[in-house]
């Protein structure tokens, strides 16, 4: 059973959103006061947060770069806005996942379940070592002798994938499946963007120029003794 904390201001999607995650005992909680949704959500400590982007107060993407300054936890945005251009938009404030309405209450249980399982797999798994660099899958921190870098969910997923194939190509299509299990909605577009942030991230520690760009076909992490 998982938490999950709803930001949303339609009591009909609350209602069927809340209902259908009843029936596999996941709990739900809600948003009590629209100028505190950062900290009721850090209060509820849920394991997801699904976000509107259309709120009362301010929108969605001012509360998930806010929560995102504070927590990690793994972020679905639902909304009836433009996909194309609010993917992006969504992505780069920090959501892991993206859903438009009107959608299939079994699309969003599967991206819902598909993002839970990947967090627990991460928070499973050991520390990874390349080079002189080392990588929690716990905590998606990145540290080495210059420094350390906080990603989220999404950066150390992707980062992930690409610690597995060192040294080899992963193809776009490859990191987008993992990533999002091949959601409808999803395209390159979002994976250059969340591809730019991770470079950004890992900038200070010097690993900036670690993933290489296979023009046409996807990224490569590249090691020392490439």
């Amino acid at each position: 059973m998982a938490e999950i904390f709803i930001v949303e201001d339609n009591p009909q999607i609350i209602g069927a959103v809340t209902k259908e995650l009843a029936k596999w005992q996941h709990s739900v909680t809600t948003v009590q006061d629209w100028q505190e949704v950062t900290t009721e959500i850090m209060a509820a400590q849920p394991d997801l947060v699904l976000f509107d982007i259309t709120l009362p107060s301010f929108d969605g993407f001012y509360w998930i770069q806010d929560l995102r300054k504070q927590s990690q936890v793994p972020i679905i945005v639902i909304s009836a806005a433009d996909i194309d251009s609010n993917v992006m938009h969504a992505v780069a404030a920090g959501a892991d996942d993206y859903l438009m309405k009107p959608f299939s209450m079994t699309v969003l249980l599967a991206k819902v379940q598909a993002l839970l399982r990947r967090n627990r797999q991460e928070e499973n798994s050991p520390q990874v070592d390349w080079d002189d660099n080392h990588f929690n899958t716990l905590t998606n921190e990145v540290h080495n002798s210059a420094g350390q870098a906080q990603l989220t969910p999404t950066e150390g997923a992707m980062l992930q994938v690409l610690l597995s194939h060192r040294n080899q190509t992963v193809s776009k299509e490859t990191l987008l499946e993992w990533l999002w299990q091949g959601g409808k909605y999803l395209n390159e577009n979002t994976l250059n963007v969340n591809i730019s942030r991770l470079r950004a991230k890992l900038t200070p520690l010097k690993l900036d120029r670690a993933i290489r760009t296979e023009r046409g076909v996807g990224y490569r992490l590249v090691t020392a003794d490439e």
